[in-house]
């Protein structure tokens, strides 16, 4: 192995190493009450997107499953936190919502995640190492993402 080879790899172990330290330390975390850790996934992806978004497009911003993502949606929307609707796009398909109950439960779980994410990162990072890195990882998703690049900045969770 050639060492741009070598430290491709090193680099993507330190970062995928660094994902799963901070994943269980966040799951970990005595905040879930209400929600399960991907269940507030699914809330905050359908927080960024008020206008809905399919089965297929909360699927691919989240790590589970097809089957997993209905299987969890069909959850939420029985606890009425996620409400189904038709698609204005396409009226064959449908979209998922948040209710007003989805939002107030992820705005209170999420604002507790939040201050546990700031208090791990900041713990491991000065502020300016937070830059470097909040921009490198979104390089690397521009890369990875057809369209044109993002250059604005997350909301946290």
């Amino acid at each position: 192995m050639n060492a741009e080879a070598r430290l491709a790899n090193e680099a993507w172990e330190a970062l995928f190493r660094a994902q799963v330290v901070l994943a269980r330390r966040f799951t970990d975390d005595d905040i879930w009450h209400e929600l399960t850790p991907n269940e507030y996934d699914v809330l905050y992806t359908l927080k960024k997107s008020p206008q809905g978004m399919s089965m297929t497009e909360i699927n691919r911003g989240i790590l589970l499953t097809q089957a997993g993502v209905s299987r969890l949606c069909s959850r939420l929307i029985q606890r009425g936190l996620v409400s189904r609707g038709c698609d204005p796009r396409d009226r064959r398909a449908s979209v998922l919502t948040l209710t007003e109950a989805g939002v107030e439960l992820q705005r209170a779980v999420g604002a507790r995640h939040a201050a546990a994410v700031t208090a791990a990162m900041t713990e491991a990072l000065a502020p300016d190492q937070l830059v470097q890195l909040r921009a490198l990882a979104q390089q690397i998703v521009d890369s990875a993402a057809p369209g044109p690049p993002r250059h604005d900045s997350q909301e946290p969770s």
